[in-house]
Formats: C-alpha cells, structure tokens, sequence
C-alpha cells in the first residue's frame, strides 16, 4: 500500500518558505483591490457607426424605365442609382449619398412628368372626339 499523505493546508500554516510566484500573486491581488488614485474613473466611448442604409432606388428607376421614360429621365436616374450602388459598395458613403439624392430628383421628376403625360393623353383625345361631334 501506498501510505503518501495529502495536506491541505496552505504554505503559509508550514514551514516550507513560500515560492516567489506565490508573493507576486498576493502582490498583485493587493495592488487590484485597492485604489490609490482619489479621482473618479473616466471612461472612454467608442461609437462605431453601423451599417449605414443609403437607398440607391434601383427599383424604383427600372420601374421608371419601363413604364414612364419620358425625355429618358428613366434612364438616367438608373444611372446613377448604379452609380449610387456602386459607391455604396466601395465605401464611399458621401458620393454614395449624392448620387441617391440626384437619382431620387430624377425619379419624382419622371414620375410627375409621366403622369402628366398620361393624363393629357386621356383627355386630348376625349376633348377632340367632343369638339368633332
């Protein structure tokens, strides 16, 4: 049989002399759970922005394209909402957010311009139809 014994008891209740990382944990222990500095403790905030959601308007100007391209606005707001999307992708957040606002210019433009030019496409012919009867 094998008749070691196991002490539980600390370094510092023996009369072994106690190793050095032991005093530098007892140390460092002490040295953390007090506070020599009077002063309250600041703080630093780091504001990390989020992805930030510029809309380019794709959609909207293909809508724009197929179904009112009057005078080619459509078109060219498509192109910069491209262009929009592609510096959006790049990292350019500043040109990304200048094409968006020219695109969403040129969008409400063809837009009004378009129901404009269905509505005097409806009624011109009604009126002409009215005076020829």
């Amino acid at each position: 049989m094998n008749h070691t014994v196991q002490t539980f008891f600390t370094p510092t209740n023996t009369d072994h002399p106690r190793n050095y990382e032991m005093i530098k944990e007892e140390h460092e222990v002490a040295a953390l759970g007090v506070r020599h500095n009077p002063a309250p403790p600041t703080s630093t905030v780091i504001h990390i922005p989020n992805k930030t959601s510029i809309p380019n308007h794709v959609i909207w100007s293909l809508f724009n394209i197929v179904f009112m391209n009057s005078c080619c606005l459509g078109f060219i707001a498509f192109t910069y909402s491209v262009k929009s999307r592609d510096r959006k992708m790049v990292g350019n957040l500043t040109g990304a957010q200048a094409y968006a606002s020219t695109t969403k210019c040129l969008n409400i433009w063809t837009l009004i311009w378009g129901i404009i030019m269905t509505i005097l496409l409806i009624i011109i012919p009604i009126l002409t139809l009215q005076v020829y009867q």
